[in-house]
């Protein structure tokens, strides 16, 4: 179990160089349950309001204000009506840049973990930023908490660097805006890594003759 912070040195830069240096650090999560910590395999880069497929894109919001703050922050948000996701903030204030966590291995907590997601394999505990929130626990709660503290449950821990050969890159799943930006970063190989997907407009009927199709955030 590794127990030494990331610094905030370390979120403070632009997101397209946090995303990726990211990969094999370990995310942590206590609660009066225990605490699980988790080995990030794959993550996204978003880029605040220079990228449409941020949700900081059209600008502040209470929901996504702590974008806009200090890095080495949490932004929790719920999406689809049933799911949780986590991002870390990145870069100076007022950027709203942030790391969508997308996928990890679980290292520490497993049986906590698996108790959260009683149907998943191993393999798939963490696979996809909604069961990463689930296999961790975390929820609206968790939105706002300072990971590079270390009296906060939800915390950034140094894990081992990931050889820059195996970290591959391409365009972020299931979004609208920027579709092609190759901000998407994984450990090529690895299990745990979620499977990529285009995006595809979601179709939400509002009354008995009309359809409305939505995009992503």
């Amino acid at each position: 179990m590794t127990t030494e912070l990331l610094p905030r040195e370390f979120f403070d830069r632009p997101v397209e160089e946090v995303a990726p240096a990211l990969l094999g650090q370990v995310l942590a999560h206590r609660n009066e349950d225990g605490e699980v910590q988790l080995r990030l395999t794959e993550v996204e880069a978003y880029a605040g309001p220079l990228d449409p497929a941020s949700h900081a894109y059209r600008g502040r919001t209470e929901r996504n204000a702590v974008m806009f703050g200090p890095p080495g922050y949490s932004y929790v948000y719920f999406t689809y009506g049933m799911h949780f996701c986590v991002n870390l903030v990145c870069a100076e204030p007022g950027t709203a840049s942030a790391v969508l966590l997308r996928a990890g291995e679980v290292i520490s907590g497993v049986e906590l973990a698996a108790s959260r997601r009683p149907r998943s394999t191993v393999r798939d505990l963490a696979r996809g930023p909604a069961r990463l929130c689930q296999a961790l626990a975390i929820g609206r709660e968790q939105y706002g908490l300072d990971v590079c503290s270390p009296d906060s449950p939800l915390r950034t821990l140094a894990g081992d660097p990931v050889p820059a050969e195996l970290i591959s890159t391409g365009p972020r799943t299931g979004v609208n805006g920027a579709k092609e930006t190759p901000w998407r970063f994984w450990i090529e190989g690895d299990p745990t890594v979620s499977p990529y997907r285009a995006h595809v407009p979601r179709k939400r009927t509002v009354g008995a003759d009309e359809v409305i199709t939505n995009g992503r955030a």
